[in-house]
């Protein structure tokens, strides 16, 4: 299937969940999943349910899996293995690095975050700025939702530590010129640090070829579970000084940072979603979405306002959208009750929701992913002209 040409009707046989009636558009806050990473997951709890440490068979097995999905990570990240953090999920790896990267700030410098992020790759910053004494500068946008460059360019400075930024909206869809936000931020010797959360089920992570220094994403919203990954510049994580119990490894690099535990059934479920996601094929993904959102855009009822760009070019097939006369939660139960699955709010895109003047009610989000079919798109589209 790495083919341009996407055998949809193969793909949905592969997911029991969508055998439902429902029109799964809800992707932008988390993917369904094939039923290999299910299996994966009882795989692991019936056959090799154990800790770490132990010089018996499943504990053995156990530690095998963790290297494997180190080995997993660093394919679908285009990293080092050791340079993998795995973790609850996005925000509270967010929280634990940014306390981490914390200790080497001082009172008076700066972090630069932006009005396109999800509040994940906000707040933890406006936390520590709290408790450090730290300056936060907010980015802004322009009207289309793309990221004002030049605004970015005139608030570094000397102090700024760190520049926060997204690779696509989780509200809006747009995706950011990445290597350029890079670029101003390590000339001005700051951190590029990417939340890649929103982007990571529509096109490939390289995270060398981005020129990131950290990039912290979530398995469920590209098909696996409930979980975070995270990466982190291996020269950065040697020098951090980690928060974790003395008896702790300190190899391999990244496990400094995963405190406690981890939750190894859903290590077996992430190995199994990428293993999924290789099936496919990027360019069979990225060319399908484009046709569902195409149709989406060509086919809009009158009455119906796109919050972003008004094209496929720079986004992926997320929209945030409102309808005349009508709140977004009354759009979300309209389409709820015809079993249609989309989201209204303001999906915790705080700032943008603000600067595009769309307050606490939001706006209705409609994400697209690979396995959604054109009539399903089309049953959307239906339901709206209802309205």
């Amino acid at each position: 299937m790495s083919t341009l040409a996407l055998d949809v009707g193969a793909v949905r046989a592969r997911f029991s969940a969508l055998r439902a009636p429902t029109a799964f558009f809800d992707a932008p806050g988390g993917t369904q999943c094939p039923d290999s990473v299910i299996d994966a997951i009882a795989g692991y709890l019936r056959e090799s349910n154990a800790n770490v440490g132990g010089r018996f068979g499943s504990s053995r097995r156990t530690e095998a899996l963790l290297a494997r999905a180190r080995l997993t990570a660093a394919a679908f990240l285009r990293c080092e293995p050791n340079e993998a953090i795995f973790g609850q999920n996005m925000t509270t790896l967010n929280f634990m690095l940014s306390r981490t990267v914390g200790r080497t700030l001082a009172a008076g410098d700066e972090i630069l975050v932006t009005r396109l992020d999800h509040d994940a790759n906000v707040s933890p910053w406006l936390e520590l700025a709290d408790d450090l004494d730290l300056r936060i500068g907010f980015v802004d946008v322009h009207d289309d939702t793309t990221l004002d460059l030049g605004d970015l360019e005139r608030q570094l400075g000397e102090r700024t530590r760190i520049v926060a930024f997204p690779l696509a909206s989780n509200a809006a869809g747009t995706l950011t010129d990445t290597n350029r936000i890079v670029e101003l931020a390590h000339d001005a010797g700051a951190l590029a640090w990417a939340d890649a959360v929103h982007y990571a089920p529509h096109g490939p992570i390289d995270v060398a070829a981005l020129g990131v220094d950290v990039l912290i994403c979530s398995p469920y919203k590209f098909f696996g579970p409930h979980l975070g990954l995270a990466f982190g510049r291996a020269d950065l994580l040697e020098r951090w000084r980690p928060y974790r119990v003395r008896p702790a490894a300190l190899e391999p690099l990244g496990s400094r940072f995963e405190t406690g535990t981890l939750a190894h059934e859903l290590l077996a479920g992430f190995v199994a979603a990428v293993e999924y996601v290789e099936s496919i094929g990027w360019g069979a993904i990225r060319a399908h979405e484009r046709a569902l959102g195409q149709r989406f855009l060509d086919e809009l009822p009158d009455g119906c306002t796109i919050h972003g760009l008004a094209t496929m070019d720079g986004r992926v097939p997320t929209f945030a959208f409102t309808v005349d006369g009508r709140s977004p939660a009354s759009v979300g139960e309209h389409l709820a009750e015809r079993e249609i699955a989309v989201w209204d709010g303001d999906y915790y895109a705080v700032e943008l929701m603000r600067r595009l003047g769309l307050g606490a009610e939001g706006a209705v989000r409609a994400g697209f992913i690979h396995y959604n079919t054109l009539a399903e798109v089309d049953r959307l589209l239906a339901a709206l002209g209802e309205l």
